[in-house]
């Protein structure tokens, strides 16, 4: 049976599904719909024309749907969502979209947004990914499924991250990141491939290893890059994973241009191993 505490806030109009549980102190607006299951623990504030998957978990001081830091909003009725099973910690921020993207902010199924991340407005967030605690994604941010971005992390607006790329604790990132890109520093620069987040999700090791050859090519030896991204093609493109890299690559909706390689911090000032590149 759906749970509302009584020191809960339930506007008219609000669609609450089966088995919910809404806790004392939250507030939800009128246009909200919350799908079977949605556990708001307390003092959880959801507002604007926004959906809630099932199964989604909020903790304390969450705020979900409210208006986007965007001085050309007006107070359209543009939405926010959250898809099914998502995890999201205290004081998390996940703000509605703006009138200037595509009229949606969404976080997808299966995430998990910790301690004081904040989405901003227009953000795209793919199935399976984390944010750890203080991460900061500007606005029409495009993070795909699988990423891991590290506490503290700030993304420039309109950058987008690749499928299970790694973002280490503290980078800014103010470039495009490859499909399982590894980046470090501030700025933020390619240093690796994500290889353990690749294992953990069925890569072999021949996939690994020509992985780390057209790691190399593209980003390491010297030439012109578009020369070295035919050869990578010509030579590895019966890989999946490799063609993946160069179709985001080729993606002619991005915005930005690509994350510059370099070098991770010596071990003694607390970097990791750049020759293993090891990721989430």
């Amino acid at each position: 049976m759906t749970d509302i505490h009584p020191a809960a806030m339930v506007a008219a109009g609000a669609v609450i599904g089966e088995g919910c549980r809404i806790g004392p102190g939250c507030v939800i607006g009128p246009d909200v719909v919350l799908e079977a299951g949605v556990e708001l623990i307390a003092h959880v504030m959801v507002e604007g024309h926004t959906r809630l998957g099932a199964g989604v978990k909020v903790f304390p001081f969450v705020t979900i749907g409210m208006a986007p830091q965007d001085l050309k909003y007006k107070d359209q009725p543009t939405r926010c969502e959250v898809g099914a099973g998502t995890l999201i910690r205290e004081g998390a921020t996940i703000h509605r979209a703006s009138v200037g993207g595509g009229g949606v902010t969404r976080v997808g199924a299966n995430c998990m947004l910790m301690a004081a991340a904040h989405v901003a407005h227009d953000c795209e967030i793919g199935d399976g990914v984390i944010l750890a605690n203080n991460v900061m994604l500007g606005g029409h941010v495009h993070v795909d499924a699988g990423a891991f971005i590290g506490g503290g992390a700030a993304v420039h607006q309109t950058v987008r991250v690749g499928r299970l790329a790694m973002v280490s604790g503290l980078a800014g990132v103010t470039n495009d990141i490859p499909p399982f890109g590894y980046v470090f520093g501030l700025p933020a620069r390619l240093v690796g491939f994500n290889r353990i987040g690749l294992l953990r999700r069925g890569a072999s090791r021949d996939q690994l290893r020509t992985l780390r050859l057209v790691h190399s090519l593209l980003f390491k030896e010297p030439g012109e890059f578009a020369g070295r991204l035919a050869d990578a093609e010509q030579r590895f493109g019966h890989e999946p994973l490799v063609m993946e890299i160069i179709s985001f690559v080729r993606d002619p909706a991005r915005r930005r241009q690509l994350v510059r390689p370099g070098r991770m911090a010596a071990p003694e000032l607390g970097g990791v191993d750049e020759e293993n590149g090891d990721g989430a």
